[in-house]
């Protein structure tokens, strides 16, 4: 308790802000979810679970984030799988050949992320009551005509899942395995989902029950085991049924059934009382750490939505978000895209606002497990490209191994780059100096030895290239997907990377470094830009249709490149850029054309376009308890695309562009409501980060700033500039001050 009272303390708000309830949002049904991916959500980043149906019976589908099926694929140890072979076959247009040793092989049923099974609880006969999720206790519940009521929550940091059951007699759960048993298949028809669980082809769970428990352990392949155990216990005096689970796998020890059983029986023989204030507590010091209000009721509501999400899947000690999190498909098919690690956008999105929203532990989780498994990288960057440094698979399973799928994506040089923003930002927002040497600067080395390697030939010009370079996902598979020169999208992370890690090498002192990065650099062309100077996606290629991936404006956002700070020749990319994606429309965007917009709009200081695309994204791409949908829900025309596969890095890129427009540092100057629509009269925000370690908090009420302050976690100099002011106020701060720019009073 000391621990919790210290860090509410330190998280606590200044006075001139008034906290806002803890948070008034969450959701609230008077019919039941019927489908898995319209449940509630609750997790604590290594176990998830989702609660929906209508008490005939009421599911509790489970999940644990390190359940995969991790065969590898054998064509990618063939002698034939490599760089150079790809570009023989390329060249020779043998494309049958290339899909056949590249692409097909990802639509076998694995590797895949795997689900863990379902509880369900029947009320047979009782009418539906309401549902909802409570988003300040991180609790779902779900009530019944005659009176019975339900209370769902995953434990905040330790393995356990509670239902506590108010119905006069015992409501005991059953416990089902997901359908892995069947005839193993090679092969799935091509599209989203690569089939149905019953493919992998699994024996049969090993089961056991007793009068207060029911279990089963399931072998997947290669002796991977995972063990699901349910224990409970019923109070007749109180009329209360207490239920917990858990799910233990075999990368925990040798016995997972052994461990999920001490683990429930202990938390059963412990009482509730101290698991539920363990919880709450991790949950008001989440809340606590960082709040916003603004004068915008669906935005502000989908933001403190996908907060929590972030807060229920990203964690330091558990797996990276995969592409569902902690909320694997429960219909019996394998997950869409088959829960996979995607670094083309995926995996980046769903951690960028960590930083700007003060939570850098959530994203150590993903940076220290790119660390853990660089060794893998290492090895396919050898195996595949003949060459020094570090590559990372664009598609990958849990130990960053290489799945496949389009090859011009999957087997790109360039995602290791953009992951490396990641153990870049981790420093810059942090000021951590033994982070940045001992992880940020090494990783980001890495990195540039392996581009600097694949980069070497010229152009006709004399300037490094790329050989094979693609612009996600235009032309999504097709040969023309290769493009005849390095594209914008390429060459933004080129030259992003060896500016940052020169600038890393520098602050290091390793100035045979600084000056190796930064001569590769030199030599690189500028980036490509059209007469109206807007970002092209390759020399001589403007941007040809609407397309769901922006991946030609990187140098905008995330990679800082082109800037208005930088002078009016990238404020007319900036602007020219945003015509450009106007005048094709959002025909071909799915959710994160628009969240992405927002960021895109908030670098450009356009906040009227970055907060309608907001406001569209949550009307129009989420279901109804707010996870991404990817296509249009409302049949406005917002989009093309009316499918329902649900990811989460749009969710999490939601809150990020909100964040950005409410605070920006990434030119060394802490911008203060940057990007606000000019009728957002009354916005605040508690403890948004900075880059340097700072923590900012401001409020305009009635259209006037009245608070804003300044403080440092670490000690330096914060250059700040106040809304609508050119100037620059220069602060001096000791490690642990803060400072009063603004006051109420």
């Amino acid at each position: 308790m000391a621990t919790l009272v210290a860090l509410m303390t330190l998280c606590a708000a200044p006075e001139t802000l008034a906290h806002p309830p803890y948070p008034e949002h969450g959701l609230a049904f008077d019919t039941p979810a019927m489908t898995w991916d319209e449940a509630l959500p609750l997790g604590n980043g290594i176990m998830g679970a989702l609660v929906w149906g209508d008490g005939a019976p009421l599911n509790i589908s489970l999940d644990r984030t390190d359940l995969w099926d991790l065969r590898p694929v054998p064509e990618f140890a063939s002698e034939e799988y490599s760089y150079a072979v790809m570009r023989e076959w390329e060249k020779a247009g043998r494309y049958d050949d290339l899909a056949k040793l590249y692409e097909l092989p990802y639509h076998r049923p694995a590797p895949t992320k795997i689900p863990a099974g379902r509880l369900t609880l029947a009320f047979d006969g009782a009418a539906f009551g309401n549902t909802g999720l409570d988003l300040a206790a991180a609790m779902g519940n779900v009530s019944f005509g005659n009176g019975a009521r339900v209370t769902a929550w995953v434990h905040a940091t330790a393995p356990l899942g509670v239902l506590e059951i108010e119905a006069n007699a015992l409501v005991k759960p059953v416990l089902a395995a997901p359908r892995f048993g069947g005839k193993e298949h090679i092969q799935s028809e091509i599209g989203i989902e690569a089939g149905e669980l019953a493919q992998l082809g699994y024996g049969a769970p090993r089961e056991s029950a007793g009068d207060r428990f029911a279990a089963y352990e399931q072998e997947g392949w290669g002796g991977f085991r995972f063990a699901v155990y349910v224990g409970w216990r019923f109070d007749e005096g109180a009329g209360k049924t207490t239920v917990i689970w858990t799910v233990a796998s075999s990368f925990e020890g040798d016995d997972p059934m052994a461990i999920g059983k001490a683990r429930v029986e202990t938390a059963l023989d412990g009482g509730l009382d101290v698991l539920r204030q363990e919880h709450l507590a991790w949950w008001r010091a989440f809340w606590d750490r960082m709040w916003l209000r603004v004068p915008h009721a669906r935005i502000e509501r989908q933001w403190y939505l996908d907060t929590y999400k972030l807060g229920a899947a990203a964690r330091p000690d558990a797996p990276p978000v995969s592409l569902q999190g902690p909320w694997t498909a429960d219909d019996g098919r394998l997950p869409p895209w088959k829960g996979d690690y995607h670094h083309d956008l995926n995996t980046q999105m769903t951690y960028w606002p960590c930083y700007s929203g003060n939570r850098l532990e959530a994203a150590r989780g993903f940076v220290d497990w790119l660390w853990e498994h660089r060794e893998n990288c290492r090895a396919w960057t050898r195996k595949f490209f003949d060459l020094p440094g570090l590559a990372v698979p664009m598609t990958t399973d849990l130990h960053c191994n290489q799945i496949g799928g389009w090859r011009q994506y999957t087997h790109s040089a360039m995602m290791g780059s953009w992951l490396a923003q990641h153990f870049y930002w981790q420093w810059k927002f942090s000021g951590d100096p033994d982070f940045l040497r001992e992880r940020a600067y090494p990783y980001a080395r890495e990195c540039a030895v392996f581009v600097e390697a694949v980069t070497r030939e010229r152009d006709e010009h004399g300037r490094r290239t790329l050989p094979l370079s693609s612009s996600p996902e235009f032309y999504d598979n097709k040969p023309e997907a290769w493009f005849p020169t390095i594209t914008n999208h390429d060459l933004a992370l080129c030259r992003w990377l060896f500016g940052a890690a020169a600038e890393m090498a520098d602050r290091l002192g390793e100035q045979d470094d600084a000056a190796r990065w930064h001569a590769v650099l030199a030599e690189f062309p500028e980036l490509f830009r059209g007469e109206n100077g807007a970002l092209l996606l390759a020399e001589n290629h403007p941007l040809p249709f609407s397309h769901r991936h922006h991946s030609h404006l990187m140098a905008i956002y995330p990679l800082g490149l082109v800037d208005p700070a930088n002078g009016e020749d990238d404020l007319r990319t900036l602007r020219a850029s945003l015509e450009d994606l106007d005048q094709f429309g959002p025909g071909g965007w799915v959710g994160f054309g628009y969240t992405w917009l927002a960021s895109l709009a908030a670098r450009a200081r356009d906040g009227e376009r970055a907060a309608r695309a907001l406001d569209i994204f949550a009307e129009a791409f989420v279901l109804r308890n707010s996870f991404n949908a990817n296509g249009d829900q409302t049949g406005k025309g917002y989009s093309n695309f009316t499918y329902r596969p649900f990811t989460l890095e749009t969710n999490c890129s939601n809150a990020s562009a909100l964040q950005e427009m409410l605070l920006q540092s990434h030119t060394g100057v802490i911008d203060v409501f940057p990007a606000i629509p000019a009728d957002w009269d009354d916005v605040a925000f508690h403890h948004l980060r900075a880059q340097g370690g700072f923590l900012v908090s401001a409020e305009k009420r009635a259209g006037k700033l009245v608070s804003l302050t300044i403080e440092a976690e670490r000690g330096g100099t914060a250059r700040v500039r106040l809304p609508g002011s050119e100037t620059v106020e220069t602060l001096d701060l000791a490690p642990g001050a803060a400072q009063e720019l603004v006051s109420a009073s």
